[in-house]
């Protein structure tokens, strides 16, 4: 695997991405600020991971929202 020095999501996984996200947010604000059912109606990780994993536009949505965070 090629290093990515300059890719802030390299080494990154979902899971560190959600966790991060839900800290800083909280689960209300992440409902909306990436309005998907998994964050608005009894979230988990467990079951926003499943989801996220399945769906590439969601996904995208989340790892935009954490670079923006971070940045």
């Amino acid at each position: 695997m090629a290093e990515q020095p300059n890719n802030p999501l390299h080494g990154k996984t979902l899971l560190m991405i959600l966790e991060y996200l839900v800290d800083y947010y909280g689960w209300d604000e992440l409902g909306f600020l990436v309005n998907i059912d998994c964050f608005n109606n009894n979230p988990s990780i467990k079951s926003s991971l499943t989801f996220l994993r399945k769906t590439p536009w969601a996904r995208k949505k989340v790892e935009d929202l954490y670079l923006k965070s971070i940045g």
